[in-house]
């Protein structure tokens, strides 16, 4: 059974970049060489890993990779530090709960 990975990186830039992939190491060598000049990281480089997940049904994953790009920084941030009580907080209605606190 083939397993996939959907990740996030954190850029020089401090902003975070979302993918998936079948090869976690290889995909994150690719991105630090520049592989692809015309990708999102490649002038952001170098790139940590911060987060991943595995996956064995690729249509879960990248719904998973589009639901984390849909979210706010500060809840990727509580995603990667395992701060459950923030990431619910964060989770709650923005119009109900306001903007950054």
């Amino acid at each position: 059974m083939k397993t996939y990975y959907v990740y996030m990186l954190q850029c020089q830039d401090n902003s975070f970049y979302i993918g998936v992939t079948s090869n976690l190491t290889r995909r994150i060598t690719e991105h630090n060489t520049g592989k692809d000049k015309g990708s999102y990281t490649y002038n952001k480089r170098p790139v940590v890993l911060k987060w991943f997940a595995e996956f064995t049904d690729i249509n879960i994953a990248i719904q998973k990779e589009k639901q984390l790009k849909g979210w706010s920084r500060r809840k990727k941030q509580a995603l990667i530090e395992e701060d459950w009580d923030k990431l619910v907080e964060f989770s709650k209605n923005y119009t109900e709960y306001g903007g950054v606190k």
